[in-house]
């Protein structure tokens, strides 16, 4: 029995708001709960709806910049920056700058929309 996997065919997430999102592990991809860690790409003007999660997140930026409102603080994170935004904090993440931004992002407990909270 193998003690390692490797990921060749991530699952995309559809998306209707031009981000790319392709998660390697998690809930969609191996059913796993307990961690999930996803490659995306947010294209230049992109954002999604403020939320308050049930998981911590990390973001490693690999290009360009991402922005976040975090409570009631902007922050913006450029190439080769991380963040951890912990659990139960109301954030929005986007792109409003002019390139697209890479990065990673890993949570724990995986992403799920039940879990997410987004606001309409």
């Amino acid at each position: 029995m193998k003690k390692y996997t490797i990921q060749n065919k991530p699952f995309i997430v559809p998306t209707s708001d031009g981000k790319t999102i392709k998660e390697h592990f998690g809930n969609a991809t191996n059913g796993n709960s307990q961690i999930s860690i996803a490659h995306m790409i947010a294209p230049a003007g992109w954002s999604e709806p403020f939320q308050t999660p049930e998981f911590d997140e990390y973001t490693f930026i690999i290009k360009g910049k991402k922005q976040f409102i975090i409570e009631d603080e902007v922050v913006t994170l450029h190439a080769g920056q991380s963040i951890k935004i912990e659990k139960h904090t109301r954030v929005q993440y986007s792109n409003p700058f002019k390139e697209p931004c890479e990065y990673l992002a890993i949570c724990l407990p995986a992403f799920s929309m039940d879990l997410v909270h987004r606001e309409d």
